[in-house]
């Protein structure tokens, strides 16, 4: 309810202070169609919020988790202002298109930020407990395990694992309990005892991981009787790092089927993507040319050698590239690599040490705030970066990828991404190497803006950087 008086109050106050600043405080008739802008304005407000309602932005499954959420207010804003602009086509409306063309990015960058700081307060009241679903997970012991681990991970999700039923419980006491990364869930029977443990451990939505398990007439069974005492039902596919707008309820013979869309790397997509890219890439360079030219002076300033480093990275299809950065370390820092291997710190072929004694004192700057990556835009206007994508590799690293690692270079390396906003060096490389293949699996023109905002935050508090 707050949300949504929240949008009602963000929507009226940037469209009356768009048609204040197109019209000033005029509210004569305007356009042919000889209609008062306060009521073409109250009409947009009330076909705005109509829109919100019909893309379901308020609905308490998307709310405060992912990319949906703010994929549909765009996507609400964007629907509203093309069915208006038809109509004023159709009907030879000569309304003021400065003032549609001024409400809509004001309005929806409102929409977005509002989401996000109610997100963020949502994230924090749940994880003091708050706003929170009780969850029974019910299916085999290792599927089990594996959905309670990434549910204790992420308590801003808002679902608390109250308890499970496992099929082990039948050769265990009753009401066991489960032990899943420090945290202890009890253990409230097998599959046939589901209604019992709902009371008893007070759930409000059952999760079932092992479908198969139960088999088609448990599980109908099991719908049924949630239904009845109005708790909600939750069934895991058994696929992991496949995200929501991949996925599709399909209905085949009468029977429920998951439809999995390929990966949304291809043809139109990926020119959409490179649109952005160069766009954003240009924009970038433009605005920040003099802190790049101040930098480059500062570095010579620092230390002897060249302004730039130019690193052997794969890229997409296992194509080799040279990547700039800024040089942040010492000339002889190769050389002198031989003598710091028995203090490597890193995962996998990566090298890292904290306080590496090659990083020259201007450098631990450059680095502590990722600016000695800023001359990738160069790569990015030149094809063979993104903005956002998997972190560049290594030619020794990509030699070592196995056929499942291997699909992260299906798409190009970014200068950003959500190796990058969850953790950057303090991840393992099995840790990099999932979130890498995460992103591919996944990608989408949301997805690359809500890493972007992340990337300023893990920016700014140094997260991770060394």
């Amino acid at each position: 309810m707050a949300l949504g008086w929240t949008d009602f109050i963000a929507i009226t106050a940037v469209v009356f202070v768009a048609q204040s600043v197109r019209f000033g405080f005029d509210t004569e008739p305007s356009g042919s169609a000889g209609l008062p802008v306060t009521a073409i304005s109250i009409c947009l407000i009330v076909a705005w919020m109509v829109a919100l309602r019909v893309y379901q932005t308020l609905d308490r499954r998307v709310i405060g988790s992912g990319s949906v959420e703010y994929s549909r207010v765009v996507s609400a804003s964007l629907s509203v202002f093309g069915v208006l602009a038809i109509l004023a086509l159709a009907l030879q409306l000569d309304v003021s298109r400065g003032f549609f063309a001024m409400a809509l990015p004001v309005g929806t960058v409102a929409l977005l930020v509002s989401r996000w700081l109610w997100r963020k307060w949502l994230a924090r009241r749940r994880s003091d407990g708050d706003f929170i679903e009780r969850v029974l997970v019910v299916g085999e012991t290792r599927s089990a395990t594996h959905l309670i681990s990434h549910l204790v991970a992420r308590p801003e999700l808002g679902l608390h694992v109250a308890g499970a039923c496992l099929p082990t419980a039948r050769m265990r006491p009753a009401e066991t309990a489960l032990i899943v990364d420090d945290a202890e869930v009890g253990v409230f029977g097998d599959f046939d005892d589901v209604g019992a443990a709902v009371q008893a451990c007070g759930a409000s939505v059952v999760a079932v991981t092992s479908a198969e398990a139960l088999g088609h007439a448990g599980m109908r069974e099991l719908s049924w009787d949630l239904e009845k005492v109005g708790v909600s039902m939750m069934v895991s596919p058994g696929i992991t790092d496949i995200a929501g707008p991949r996925m599709m309820v399909r209905p085949v013979a009468g029977l429920p089927l998951l439809h999995i869309d390929k990966p949304q790397y291809e043809a139109a997509t990926r020119f959409r993507k490179a649109l952005v890219d160069r766009g954003g890439a240009t924009v970038m360079m433009l605005l920040i040319a003099p802190v790049l030219a101040l930098i480059a002076l500062l570095i010579k300033l620092d230390s002897p050698g060249p302004v730039f480093y130019r690193a052997t990275r794969v890229g997409m299809g296992n194509a080799p590239f040279r990547m700039w950065k800024f040089r942040s370390m010492y000339r002889d820092a190769e050389l002198r690599k031989q003598e710091l291997l028995d203090q490597n710190e890193g995962s996998g072929v990566l090298f890292k040490i904290h306080d590496d004694p090659r990083v020259t004192r201007f450098g631990k700057l450059l680095r502590r705030y990722s600016i000695d990556e800023l001359p990738q835009l160069l790569n990015v206007l030149g094809g063979t970066m993104s903005l956002v994508g998997p972190r560049p590799p290594l030619p020794e690293e990509v030699e070592l990828y196995d056929g499942r690692v291997a699909r992260r270079m299906l798409v190009k390396p970014g200068m950003t991404g959500l190796w990058q906003v969850s953790g950057r060096s303090n991840l393992s490389w099995e840790e990099s190497v999932h979130l890498d293949l995460s992103y591919v699996e996944n990608w989408s023109i949301m997805g690359d803006a809500a890493i972007l905002w992340r990337t300023v935050k893990a920016v700014v508090t140094k997260e991770g950087a060394y």
